[in-house]
């Protein structure tokens, strides 16, 4: 069985393997030994209640129960720009008009913004390529709102994403190359190390002073305001089908889209629900018909989400005896369920 899980300390070699496998622009998610361990670290600190408010977040992997194989991870972080700023362009609208000319002109222009100080953000999620099908992407990004679901109470009032913005076949942003390269004067990879690693003070110091006008760049790079990387688009279909929306918020450094949405507006949180488990077959109707929902246990330090054929039925869920030991549950425990669940079924109706 796939699962989504909490990061554990003897995850760390597993992700450090995992991590050589992605491409510019995911800044939390690097090969770096130190910093993944003290992502680890901090994931237990947060369980355990002792993280402090701006440092607060949760780390996730995806496991193949079957091999023990790492194969993804995602990420949340409570509330962002607590202690560092946390920096995005506004994309607004300017307009200019002449009466005497009869010249109108309506023109987009990048401000810097601190607007989403304080929201959650999910993040770091990456699929190892050798996973990339059945819908498994679909379960790593589901997964950080099922936590959500579960434990409302540890987060803020909304949330939001931002998506790794378009690169050439070279691994160049053209963003990058008319707008970064001349304030911050070193390469995209460079500043994108500093960024990920809380080393952000050069972006205070030399991030442009006034708006950006995105009709004088380069074609190329008017084109990636607010434009996904194409590995990343089927998370931001995902993204929009649980609730988040653009709204005209970009990363700063290659202009890839800002999702963002209330918490309490995500389809997990509005649909998911708590049942008691029944430990047994499923349905062969529900089999045959390919009913399947998203199904985790209850416990914040050992949570465990994953794909699980059926729906609720007369207040329940029935789990085999492997799903349930995946997901590390027993007979009469509770597990929140979304999907086909969410339309409570009674009997075989």
């Amino acid at each position: 069985m796939i699962v989504v899980r909490v990061v554990q300390t003897g995850d760390l070699d597993a992700l450090v393997g995992l991590a050589q496998e992605t491409g510019p622009g995911l800044t939390t998610f690097k090969p770096d030994r130190d910093a993944l361990a003290a992502r680890i670290e901090r994931t237990r600190r947060t369980l355990d209640g002792v993280a402090a408010p701006h440092e607060a977040g949760y780390f996730f992997v995806m496991e193949d129960t079957a091999t023990g194989d790492v194969a993804g991870v995602c990420g949340i972080e409570t509330s962002v720009g607590l202690q560092q700023p946390f920096y995005n362009y506004r994309v607004s609208t300017v307009v200019h008009a002449s009466q005497d000319l009869g010249i109108w002109t309506c023109m987009r222009a990048l401000n810097i913004s601190h607007d989403l100080t304080g929201y959650a953000e999910v993040c770091s999620l990456f699929l190892s390529p050798r996973y990339r099908t059945g819908g498994v992407g679909s379960l790593l990004s589901r997964s950080r709102f099922m936590f959500i679901a579960q434990f409302r109470e540890r987060f803020p009032q909304r949330i939001c994403a931002e998506l790794r913005g378009h690169f050439d076949a070279d691994g160049t942003s053209p963003f990058w190359r008319a707008v970064g390269s001349h304030f911050y004067q070193i390469d995209f990879n460079a500043a994108d190390y500093l960024s990920s690693h809380g080393r952000k003070a050069f972006l205070a110091e030399l991030m442009p002073r006034f708006p950006v006008y995105v009709e004088l760049l380069p074609d190329d790079a008017q084109q990636c305001v607010g434009l996904t990387h194409a590995d990343t688009i089927p998370a931001r279909r995902m993204l929009e089908a649980e609730g988040l929306r653009y709204e005209n918020h970009v990363d700063i450094f290659d202009a890839g889209p800002v999702l963002e949405c209330h918490i309490a507006d995500l389809r997990t949180v509005r649909e998911s629900v708590v049942v008691p488990v029944e430990i047994g077959a499923h349905a062969a109707d529900d089999v045959t018909a390919g009913l399947r929902s998203l199904v985790a246990n209850t416990s914040a330090d050992d949570f465990r989400v994953g794909f699980a054929a059926g729906v609720v039925r007369d207040g329940a869920f029935v789990l085999s005896a492997q799903e349930a030991a995946a997901l590390d549950v027993a007979a009469g425990e509770p597990v929140r369920v979304l999907g086909p669940a969410q339309k409570t079924q009674q009997g075989s109706t």
